[in-house]
């Protein structure tokens, strides 16, 4: 993957692609991430129905305010996350910030019971 410089999404988010070599050093430092078909790729699992979707409805909340759309889906107590930005090709780093982002809204969700 070839560098680009900083673009904007037609939702407003700013993002730049990653290098691979960026992408590898991500996926070192996201714990329970991978890279499939071109997107970071990651599966929660919450102690029950409910807990998913507040997942899902804050993981939506927080991409809304970064002008970002991640793919989520839902199976019982299970939500599977994919991030990729279209218009860039591939994985960028808003894709990554809102990885993280994922990751601390999960570890609140779990530690709450």
């Amino acid at each position: 993957m070839a560098r680009s410089s900083s673009s904007q999404s037609p939702c407003g988010g700013t993002f730049r692609l990653l290098s691979s070599q960026e992408l590898e050093a991500v996926l070192q430092e996201l714990r329970g991430w991978s890279q499939t078909e071109g997107k970071l790729h990651r599966q929660f699992r919450f102690s029950c129905f409910e807990k998913a979707l507040g997942f899902m409805s804050g993981l939506a909340l927080v991409a809304e305010a970064m002008g970002h759309r991640p793919q989520e889906s839902n199976i019982y107590d299970r939500v599977m996350v994919d991030l990729t930005t279209s218009e860039a090709g591939g994985i960028t780093d808003l894709d990554v910030e809102i990885a993280r982002k994922a990751d601390e809204l999960a570890s609140q969700l779990k530690s709450l019971g």
